[in-house]
């Protein structure tokens, strides 16, 4: 099940993201559209210093998001087992606290 297209994707909190998988394989749809998500024009329109990267392989790998924020810290996702839904729900909490932290530290 795809996520809904009204999803709004901010990507202010993050320095890079890495996706690879083998597209062969049966359970990377949740992955490739965690991609499109992350990668589409409008995504990509709020932070134009996010570098999103794919890799694609032919060794029947797991799918992984490996997504690395401003700060340093990284969240990894192995997609095999993780809807679309809930890989972009993990990310867009991650950038919300994200978010908020930085907000805070502006204000101190």
């Amino acid at each position: 099940m795809a996520a809904p297209s009204k999803a709004t994707v901010v990507l202010k909190a993050v320095k890079k993201i890495a996706v690879q998988f083998s597209p062969f394989e049966s359970n990377v749809r949740s992955t490739r559209e965690f991609l499109a998500m992350v990668a589409s024009e409008k995504a990509r329109s709020t932070n134009l210093s996010c570098e999103v990267v794919s890799l694609v392989k032919h060794d029947k790998s797991e799918p992984v998001v490996d997504i690395t924020y401003v700060d340093g810290e990284r969240l990894v996702m192995k997609g095999a087992k993780l809807t679309s839904r809930e890989m972009l729900g993990a990310f867009q909490s991650r950038c919300t606290a994200k978010e908020t932290q930085s907000l805070a530290a502006a204000k101190k």
